[in-house]
C-alpha cells in the first residue's frame, strides 16, 4: 500500500493552524490544508505492513491501506468510495475522532504514525468539492416505517443504513436543529455548522424525514411510536456529572455542555435559555480535562477571560506512549489541544473541595487540596489527599467538564425499558431492548464514547433492525469488512 518506502521518504506533515492572535478574534475552523501534492505524499507513507493493526483501532473497520493506497495514486474519487463504504460522515470523524487508528498504526513503533484522521478529511473535503458526493435515494421501498429517536452520530448514521435498505426513516429530535451534540455540543472553530447542513441536506433528499423540537416522552408522545415498525433508540448519554461538595450550587459554577451550546446558539442568534454566561474579563477554571474541557478553555478565550485555569484529578501523563499502554493499544500520553496552545494553566493531581460565594451566593473562589493515587495489589487506585496542600484560587467562573453518568431515564420509565446500574439502556447482542421492536445504539447503549464508537453502533444496530422486519439484511456490518481486509 502506498509507495514502496515511502515511510521512510516523506515525514509526517500535519496541516497547519491560524495564528492564535487571529483566531482567537472569531469561532471559525482555522485549519490550513496540505495542498493536494503533499497530501498524496501522506498518503504515499502508509506501509505494506502485512497485518494492518489500524483496523483493530478503528472501531468502524475503515478500510485504511486501501484509501490511502488510492490518494497515494491519486484516485480520489475511489479512495471516497472506500471510505464511505464504512464511515457515513467522514467529514465528522476526520475533524472530531481522536483517531485510535493512528495509535495502532505499525509505522508508529519506529516513526510517526501515517495522518490517517487527516487524510480522511481531505478525502471527504475533495469529494464535496468535486461534487461527488449527491443522494442516493433507494431504487425500492419495502412499505416499513422506523423511528429514529436522536440525530446525533449514532441516529444519523441508523437512518441513512436503514433508508437505504428501503424504510421509510422519521428521525426525533428533541432541539431545533439536527445534528445532537455535534450541533451544540462542539464548538464551531472545530466543526462550523455548515458541515452538518450540507449532510442534512442529503440525508433529507435521499428521503428521511426529520422532526426537531420532538422531545420524546416530553412533548411527543411514547404511544405514537407505537405507530411505527420499529424504533432505534439513539438519544446519547445526556446526564452530566456533577462534583457533591459544598458551593455547588453557587452562581457561577455552570455545566461545560450548557456554557458551550449557549455559545453556539449565540453565533446563530438564536434564543438562549436563562442567564448569558460570559467568561469575559473574568478568571474561569475548568474542571475537566478532555475534550470538553479543551473546549470550554477555547470558547474562554474567545471570549477574553482574564486568565483560565485547568484541573485534571489523574496524574500528569508522560510525554511519550507510557511502557502499560504498548503498541497497538490506546497510550497513556500527553495530549496538548489547540486549545491548550492558546492559553491555558495546565494542573494535574488537583481534586476540588469546596466552592467558596460571597454573601450573595456568587463564585468568589474555590479550595482545592494536592491528590495521589495509591496502587495495591488486587485493589482498585485509592485516591489519597496530601495533608497541608489545600489551597484557594480565585475564580469569577467554573466550567464543569467531568463527563456524562448515562442516559435520560424519560424514556424508560414510560416505556418500561430496562437500564443497568451505569443508566445505559439495556440491549442483547443485536441491539434490542426488553421490547423487541425497540432498538438501540450509541452512547445510549454503551455510554460516553468516541464518535467512531457511535457512527459504528449506529451502522450495527441499522442491521440488526433490518434483519428483524426482512428476515435477513444486506446492508454492511463490521465484521464485513474484516473479511474484506483479511
Amino acid at each position: 500500500m502506498g509507495e514502496l518506502g515511502g515511510f521512510k521518504k516523506y515525514d509526517r506533515q500535519n496541516e497547519s493552524n491560524e495564528a492564535v492572535g487571529k483566531r482567537l478574534k472569531n469561532y471559525k475552523e482555522f485549519t490550513i490544508a496540505l495542498d493536494k501534492e503533499k497530501q498524496q505524499e501522506q498518503g504515499s507513507r502508509c506501509m505494506d505492513c502485512g497485518i494492518p493493526f489500524c483496523h483493530s483501532g478503528c472501531p468502524l473497520g475503515n478500510l485504511i491501506p486501501d484509501f490511502n493506497d488510492m490518494v497515494h495514486q491519486g484516485e480520489w474519487k475511489k479512495a471516497l468510495d472506500i471510505l464511505h463504504a464504512t464511515n457515513n460522515f467522514p467529514e465528522f470523524t476526520g475533524r472530531l475522532c481522536p483517531a485510535p487508528c493512528e495509535k495502532a498504526c505499525v509505522l508508529g513503533i519506529i516513526d510517526d504514525p501515517v495522518s490517517i484522521e487527516e487524510i480522511e478529511k481531505s478525502i471527504v473535503e475533495r469529494g464535496f468539492e468535486e461534487g461527488w458526493i449527491v443522494p442516493q435515494p433507494p431504487k425500492n421501498r419495502t412499505g416499513k416505517t422506523i423511528a429514529v429517536v436522536g440525530s446525533g452520530p449514532a441516529g444519523l448514521a441508523a437512518a441513512q443504513q436503514l433508508n437505504r435498505a428501503g424504510h421509510l426513516v422519521t428521525v426525533l429530535e428533541r432541539d431545533d436543529e439536527i445534528g445532537g451534540l455535534l450541533r451544540y455540543g462542539i464548538p464551531n472553530f472545530k466543526m462550523e455548522k455548515e458541515i452538518i447542513d450540507r449532510r442534512i441536506d442529503i440525508l433529507e433528499a435521499e428521503g428521511i424525514i426529520f422532526e426537531t423540537n420532538a422531545n420524546v416522552g416530553v412533548n411527543y408522545e411514547v404511544s405514537k411510536l407505537d405507530e411505527f415498525d420499529a424504533v432505534v433508540l439513539c438519544g446519547g448519554a445526556t446526564i452530566a456529572r456533577s462534583l457533591p461538595v459544598k458551593g455547588i450550587d453557587s452562581k457561577g459554577v455552570v455545566q461545560a455542555m450548557d456554557f458551550l451550546t449557549q455559545q453556539t446558539k449565540e453565533i446563530f442568534n438564536k434564543e438562549i435559555d436563562g442567564e448569558r454566561i460570559s467568561a469575559k474579563d473574568k478568571h474561569v477554571i475548568v474542571i475537566g480535562g478532555g475534550d470538553t474541557g479543551s473546549d470550554c478553555i477555547g470558547t474562554s478565550n474567545r471570549h477574553g477571560a482574564k486568565s483560565v485555569t485547568n484541573f485534571e484529578i489523574m496524574p500528569k501523563p508522560p510525554i511519550d506512549r507510557s511502557e502499560s499502554t504498548p503498541w497497538p493499544y490506546w497510550p497513556l500520553q500527553l495530549k496538548s489541544s489547540s486549545s491548550h496552545e492558546e492559553g491555558c494553566d495546565r494542573n494535574w493531581l488537583i481534586n476540588t473541595k469546596e466552592f467558596i460565594t460571597n454573601d450573595k451566593g456568587e463564585l468568589t473562589a474555590l479550595k482545592t487540596v494536592e491528590v495521589e493515587w495509591v496502587l495495591k495489589t488486587g485493589e482498585r487506585p485509592q485516591l489519597v489527599e496530601k495533608p497541608g496542600s489545600e489551597k484557594i484560587w480565585d475564580c469569577d467562573l467554573v466550567l464543569l467538564a467531568l463527563g456524562f453518568t448515562g442516559a435520560d431515564k424519560t424514556i424508560s420509565n414510560q416505556m418500561g425499558l430496562e437500564m443497568d446500574q451505569r443508566t445505559n439502556y439495556v440491549a442483547n447482542e443485536s441491539y434490542q431492548t426488553n421490547n423487541p421492536k425497540i432498538f438501540t445504539a450509541g452512547d445510549m447503549r454503551r455510554g460516553q464514547s468516541l464518535i467512531v464508537w457511535a457512527i459504528s453502533e449506529g451502522r450495527e444496530a441499522a442491521k440488526c433492525v433490518d434483519t428483524f422486519l426482512m428476515g435477513s439484511s444486506s446492508l454492511p456490518s463490521k465484521g464485513d469488512q474484516d473479511l474484506l481486509s483479511a
